[in-house]
Order: C-alpha cells, then sequence, then structure tokens
C-alpha cells in the first residue's frame, strides 16, 4: 500500500520552479547581438517609441496655439532629449536597457496651464504658444527637483528596500494593463488599418516562427519591422486610391497617410537647443502640481525598470541601482525642461514590452536606437516621414507591448505563496482599487470637463486627480501599504510575499550576475550616496 502511494505521488506533476532571471533570452544586457541585427533592432525600438512622440504633442501644441511648425519643432525636440536621456540612462543610470521618452503622466497638469486664465489676453496664436510653453518649463524645471533630489540623495533607495514580489505585481502588471484605454480604442479609430496591423503583428511574431523554423528566430524579432511596413503601405494605398475622400474629418485624420502635416513643416536640418521659445516662466501653483505629477511618474517609471530589469533576463534590481535610476531620470525631466518638449520623461513602457516581444535585452540595442533617435531629430524631414505612421498602426503595437508588460509584472507571482490569504487579499484590493478609483476619476473628467475635485484653485485639484487617475499608482501604493503593515511581524509572512528571494540583491557587490548588470560603465560610484 506504501509503495503504491509512493508512486502515485511520484508520477504527480511538479511545479515549475521559480526563475530569478528570466529564461530562453536570445541576448541579455552585456551580451550585444552582431552589429548588422543590432542596428535593425535599434530602429525598431525607434519605430516603437515614436508612437508617444508624436501623439502628446499632437494633442497640446494645437491647444496652446501652435501652428504645424511649431508641432513639428517640438517632436523633433522632444526626439532630440529621448535620444539623450535614453543614452544617460544606460550609461550613468539603472544601465537597464530602458528609452527614456515622453509620458502621459504629465499631459493632465500641461493641460491645466494652457488652460490657465492668464495667458487669454495674448491674440497672436505663435505668440501664445510660446508663453504657454514657457510656463510648462518653468513647471518642469522645479519638478525635476523631486526626483533628483530622491533619487541621488539615496531617499528612494530606502522606499525601494521594502518592496517586495507581492507589492510589486500589481505596480508593474498595472504600468501595462492600465494603458488599456490607448490600446484597442486607438485601433478602432481606423479599424480597416488598425487590425490589420495587429493581426499581421500577432501571426508573425506567435505563429510563423512555429511553422517556418529558423535558428536566427527572425520572424518574432523583426515582427514590428516586418508588419508596420507591409499595413503602411496598405494604408498609402487606401489613400492614394480615394477611399478617404468621402469620409467624415475624423476619419481621414486617422486612417489617411498624408494628414499629419508634419513633411511638410519640419525643416530639413535643424539642431534643438536649450531655452529655444525664450526664457522660462515660473508659477508656484503650477509648479507643486507638476511635482505632483513627477512623483506619480517616479512610481510608475519604479514598475517600468523592474519590467525592464525583468524582460532583458538581468536579476532584481538593487534598491541602489534603482534610486541612482530614478535621479538621472529626473536629470532627464530637467533636460526636456531646458529644451522645451511640452512634455516630462519617464521609462517608454512599449519599449519594455519590446524586449519581451524580441527577447533581446541588449544595452546596446538601445543604445544604438538612441542614435537613431538624435540622428533624425536633426534631419527634420527624414524622421518626419516616420513620424507621419498613422495612429492606429501604434495603437495595434500597443495591444502587444502593454499586455506583455502586465505580464511581466503577474510572473513576480512565482515568488508568492498564492495559497496564503494574506496575499489573496492584497493581490485583489489592490489591483481591484487600482483599476476602479481611477476609472472613477477619469470617467467623471470626461463627463464634466473637470475632475471630482473641483475647486478655485486649478493647482490643488492637479495635486488631488492626478495620482488617483493613474492605475498603477493608486495601485502600487495601496499595496505597498498593505504588505508592509498587515501582519508583517509572522514569521511565515516573509515567504509568502517572496521577499526572502530578492533580499540577497540588496547590494549589487554582493552577487556577480548583478555587478556585470547594473555596475557604472565610469567609476563614478564615489560620486552618489545612493550607490
Amino acid at each position: 500500500m506504501a509503495g503504491g502511494g509512493g508512486a502515485a505521488k511520484s508520477d504527480e506533476p511538479a511545479p515549475h520552479p521559480p526563475k530569478d532571471q528570466l529564461p530562453n533570452i536570445a541576448y541579455c544586457i552585456t551580451s550585444p547581438p552582431p552589429w548588422p541585427e543590432a542596428i535593425l533592432l535599434g530602429f525598431q525600438h525607434f519605430l516603437v517609441m515614436l508612437g508617444t512622440t508624436v501623439i502628446i504633442p499632437t494633442a497640446l501644441v494645437p491647444q496652446m496655439g501652435g501652428r504645424n511648425e511649431e508641432k513639428a519643432k517640438v517632436i523633433q525636440t522632444l526626439l532630440f532629449v529621448a535620444g539623450i536621456n535614453t543614452l544617460l540612462q544606460t550609461l550613468f543610470g539603472t544601465r537597464l536597457p530602458a528609452v527614456i521618452g515622453g509620458s502621459y503622466t504629465f499631459v493632465p497638469t500641461t493641460i491645466s496651464i494652457i488652460l490657465s486664465g492668464r495667458f487669454s489676453d495674448t491674440t497672436d496664436p505663435v505668440d501664445r504658444f510660446k508663453k504657454i510653453m514657457r510656463a510648462i518649463q518653468g513647471s518642469l524645471i522645479v519638478a525635476s527637483t523631486l526626483q533628483i533630489v530622491l533619487g541621488f540623495s539615496g531617499l528612494w533607495r530606502n522606499v525601494a528596500r521594502f518592496l517586495s514580489p507581492l507589492s510589486a505585481v500589481p505596480l508593474v502588471a498595472l504600468v501595462g494593463f492600465g494603458l488599456y484605454e490607448l490600446g484597442f480604442p486607438g485601433v478602432a479609430k481606423c479599424v480597416e488599418i488598425g487590425l490589420p496591423e495587429l493581426a499581421i503583428l500577432v501571426f508573425v511574431s506567435q505563429y510563423l516562427p512555429h511553422l517556418i523554423r529558423s535558428r536566427k528566430h527572425l520572424f518574432d524579432k523583426f515582427a514590428v519591422i516586418f508588419s508596420v511596413v507591409v499595413v503602411w503601405i496598405y494604408a498609402h494605398l487606401l489613400t492614394v486610391g480615394g477611399a478617404y475622400n468621402d469620409a467624415a474629418p475624423k476619419t481621414q485624420t486617422s486612417c489617411r497617410t498624408d494628414r499629419s502635416g508634419l513633411i511638410d513643416a519640419a525643416p530639413w536640418i535643424r539642431v534643438p537647443y536649450p531655452f529655444q521659445w525664450g526664457a522660462p516662466s515660473f508659477d508656484a501653483g503650477e509648479a507643486f502640481a507638476m511635482m505632483m505629477a513627477s512623483f506619480v511618474a517616479l512610481v510608475e517609471s519604479t514598475g517600468a525598470f523592474m519590467a525592464v530589469a525583468r524582460s532583458a533576463s538581468a536579476t532584481h534590481m538593487p534598491p541602489s541601482v534603482l534610486s541612482r535610476g530614478v535621479g538621472w531620470q529626473g536629470v532627464g525631466i530637467l533636460i526636456s525642461a531646458l529644451f522645451g518638449t511640452v512634455n516630462g520623461s519617464s521609462v517608454s513602457v512599449e519599449n519594455a514590452g519590446l524586449l519581451v516581444l524580441t527577447r533581446v535585452g541588449s544595452r546596446r540595442v538601445v543604445q544604438i536606437s538612441a542614435g537613431f533617435m538624435i540622428f533624425f531629430s536633426i534631419l527634420g524631414k527624414f524622421g518626419a516621414v516616420f513620424a507621419s505612421i498613422p495612429a492606429p498602426i501604434i495603437a495595434a503595437l500597443y495591444c502587444l507591448f502593454f499586455a506583455y508588460v502586465g505580464s511581466v509584472g503577474l510572473s513576480f507571482l512565482q515568488f508568492c505563496n498564492l495559497n496564503s490569504f494574506r496575499t489573496k487579499f492584497i493581490l485583489g484590493f489592490s489591483i481591484f482599487m487600482g483599476l476602479s478609483i481611477p476609472q472613477y476619476f477619469n470617467e467623471y473628467t470626461a463627463i464634466n470637463g473637470y475632475g471630482p475635485v473641483h475647486t478655485g484653485g486649478r493647482w490643488f485639484n492637479d495635486i488631488i486627480n492626478v495620482p488617483l487617475s493613474s492605475e498603477p499608482f493608486v495601485a502600487g501604493i495601496i499595496a505597498y501599504f498593505l504588505d508592509n503593515t498587515l501582519h508583517r511581524k509572522d514569521s511565515t509572512v516573509r515567504k509568502d510575499r517572496g521577499k526572502h528571494w530578492w533580499d540577497k540583491f540588496r547590494s549589487f557587490e554582493g552577487d556577480a550576475r548583478s555587478v556585470e548588470f547594473y555596475s557604472l560603465a565610469f567609476d563614478l560610484n564615489k560620486y552618489f550616496p545612493s550607490v
């Protein structure tokens, strides 16, 4: 009987063991692909980050009074600064293959500055655009100090020390899943373009590699370039064939390939420079509101950095390295403010998803993509060609990339005890509230034109409304608080929350793999107390 029971037990399937590093990665951070392959992969990262780079100025610049010429210059500037910030982050920051680009988190506060009454007396649209831009620059300069101080002083390191896999799951998962509004709703604006892009991307990246075996994994690595080129040509044929000649103006804007106005407006060669719009102006209320947006972006970028580290098959990021990266991200916001990009900087979530799709986490590839950003920002006409990719194509890419990042967040569950009722409560409650609270705030704003907190002080409204409209911020803060206060002294809780898996990476000097991934390329450790 005992022998029979033992035999039956040995036949039971064994659970998958937890992995500190993501397996089956083609190239990790320190193993660059061959140069031709690295250049193509870098160009692919450049294509993916263009979406946010174009969408944000396209939405904001016309409200500021800018024409297509100003919009093209702002896009060039944002692209140029993104290249600089990406290089700084990969060389001196976390050293992860993270693209640092524009951030949607700063948009609501920026819109509040645009709608403030102190610019209504300016009749000339271009003058109004420049005045608003200088006001945005001033608020971003002040806001950048928050991340610079928290990062380089090591204060954020002390916060990150109390993060566990359990509290990281809601934060990282909703960094990806929380951007669902930018996915299929964007595809649906032009279904005949967006759906083919989504279908081809999924087929080429997921099915074709199994139908046509290739040792070099060409289809999953270069699925973005292939699908975008095919659907872009298809969209252009629809445009020149007159498919949208009698369509509604909104449909023409979404579907046609000749409606961006960027190619004609962009200069052939232009190098962005600091204070190109004039001297920044400062307003205390707007600065405080932008500082709150900067703090929200800081929390979101913490989750995005963790997703990038996991996707690139790196070990868990030590708190000191995260703090160092936050400091350099603050420097990136300062550079954005000085150049006048109409937006702050944070980790590009879509590029983090591309790391998972391609299974290439090489630092060199992302640095090459930064070279493409700087190159095409200076050669304006050529950069404008790629910036004119129809928005539904970009939205289709988002559907896959944001889903990938969300799934990376869920992968941290392997370190937690999912049979613990404490774990179930923290996960379920934080994720549910992380979706429910922002849904209320965003729905209220869409219906009424202002947020639930609506006082005479627009800056005070933003300080409350902006953080509570961010899914990863709400979920991450709730999970972090509950995980560190709920029965924490219980001896079994430490293992249930998975903290013992990450404690060995508290200092990257104690692990040979972490030294390889995170140590600075230059001997700058002595200059940063957070290291």
